[in-house]
Parts: structure tokens; C-alpha cells; sequence
């Protein structure tokens, strides 16, 4: 996996501030600071609202509620085991 770096300039407290829950949660500056900004990009994406405009409401509220439609690959996947319980014999 190819990185990159990635830089971020922060105040003196807001410096210890992080160092502190660093050492609280035992892991370096740069690991806690990459997973809580993949977590809140993460969060950030999840947490968009859809705005569908009036013109289009009736054709999404039709869409929303017609009955579902069977997907057989969907359908074979679901019926199959996970990977993970299959036996080898």
C-alpha cells in the first residue's frame, strides 16, 4: 500500500490535548489522528442528507412504494452459506 503525508498544524493545547488521549488510548499521534479523521470523513458521508426536488417527488414516492422486485443473484447469495462456516472435507 502506497502512503502519503498528510500535514496538520495544531496550537500547543490543542497539541496536548490529543497527546494526552494518545497516551490514554495507547496509540501514537499519527495512528489516532489518520482513524478519527477516516472516522468522521466515514461519518461525515453516512450523514448527507438526499434532497429530492418537488418536480421528481411523485416519481420517487412511486418507486418507494412498489412492490419489491426479486434479484435471483441476490437471492442465490442469500440462500449460500457465509464463507467463513463452510467446511472443508
Amino acid at each position: 500500500m502506497v502512503s502519503s503525508v498528510l500535514r496538520v498544524r495544531f496550537n500547543k493545547g490543542e497539541r496536548a490535548l490529543l497527546e494526552g488521549v494518545c497516551r490514554h488510548a495507547r496509540m501514537n499521534l499519527t495512528e489516532y489522528v489518520r482513524r478519527k479523521a477516516l472516522q468522521a470523513a466515514y461519518t461525515e458521508l453516512c450523514s448527507e442528507q438526499i434532497i429530492i426536488p418537488a418536480a421528481h417527488w411523485k416519481e420517487f414516492e412511486a418507486w418507494m412504494t412498489a412492490p419489491g422486485r426479486e434479484i435471483p443473484a441476490l437471492k442465490e447469495l442469500a440462500e449460500s452459506l457465509p464463507t467463513w462456516s463452510k467446511r472443508e472435507d
